[in-house]
């Protein structure tokens, strides 16, 4: 096989894998703030989904069922966050922060407490070469989510409450139980994309591993201006600059490693950067009600 084709094909594919996590918590942002929800949390929800994939793949003996835990525990995550938001009216950006702590420092003592080890856990079993199906599931979600909020009723409402949620109440629905809702599904993509790297490309938890993807995730929203098919376009598009710093380490000689690992926060920077003051957010994103 010609050299370059195979570095393009190994670029490709890594793009791919690095992008699948960041794919999931965006497309949960979308849906929250589409909402009205700021997911301030995605980092922590993505952290927590991780470390209960592992915990429940350990205790199971299935990456399946840890799957389905890291799924759950970003869930029950999100519904706090929509909870805080809805009922309780908290400050969005407190609330998210709040979670990211929690998640974070959870899923630490957690490490002590059940593995009686800090810093990562043990290897347990992961999905192997199943990941894959991961991957291209992110975008069959893509597509899922872009019909539910562009061609249903719920999306129309869901939207509808991210930019007028007195309207969504004139007509006799309840906007705060969409709201909750809808950061409940975001919670569980982002513990979706945290368990993709737990037990997807790796098959242990370690402290940090989620690295700041939420935030980036929370980027492509931004960048793919709220709408599913931009935030995946987003997504792959930061995560080709992570994988580029796989593919670039050892033949540049004179780039610092350590300025090949800010490739994509620096993607990230420069993408925002361009794009204030040109995008517009829903309008009651971030808006109690």
């Amino acid at each position: 096989m010609n050299g370059g084709f195979a570095l393009l094909l190994t670029l490709v594919t890594l793009t791919l894998v690095k992008a699948t996590p960041i794919v999931y918590a965006a497309l949960g942002g979308v849906l929250s703030e589409r909402a009205g929800v700021i997911n301030i949390g995605l980092e922590g929800m993505m952290a927590i989904g991780a470390f209960a994939a592992v915990v429940a793949s350990n205790v199971s003996g299935s990456a399946i069922v840890g799957l389905l835990a890291g799924i759950a525990a970003g869930a029950l995550f999100g519904f706090i966050l929509g909870l805080a938001a809805t009922k309780f009216k908290v400050d969005q950006i407190v609330a998210g922060t709040g979670i990211n702590l929690i998640a974070s420092g959870a899923a630490a003592y957690g490490l002590v407490l059940i593995f009686n080890q800090p810093g990562a856990s043990p290897q347990v079993n992961a999905l192997g070469n199943g990941y894959w199906v991961l991957v291209v599931f992110a975008l069959v979600c893509t597509l899922g989510i872009s019909w539910l909020l562009y061609r249903t009723p719920w999306g129309l409402r869901v939207r509808a409450c991210g930019e007028n949620p007195g309207a969504v109440k004139s007509a006799g629905l309840d906007p705060l139980r969409l709201r909750l809702i809808a950061v409940v599904c975001s919670g569980a993509l982002a513990g979706l994309g945290g368990a993709f790297l737990s037990i997807g490309e790796v098959n242990l938890y370690s402290d940090g591993m989620t690295a700041g993807r939420g935030f980036i995730a929370l980027a492509a929203v931004i960048f793919g201006r709220w709408t599913p098919w931009g935030a995946t376009g987003a997504a792959i598009f930061f995560g080709f600059f992570e994988a580029l710093q796989f593919v670039l380490q050892g033949r540049v000689a004179w780039l610092p490693s350590d300025a090949m690992q800010a490739l994509p926060y620096l993607a990230a920077l420069f993408a925002l950067g361009g794009l204030i003051g040109k995008v517009r957010a829903p309008a009651s994103d971030g808006v109690p009600y």
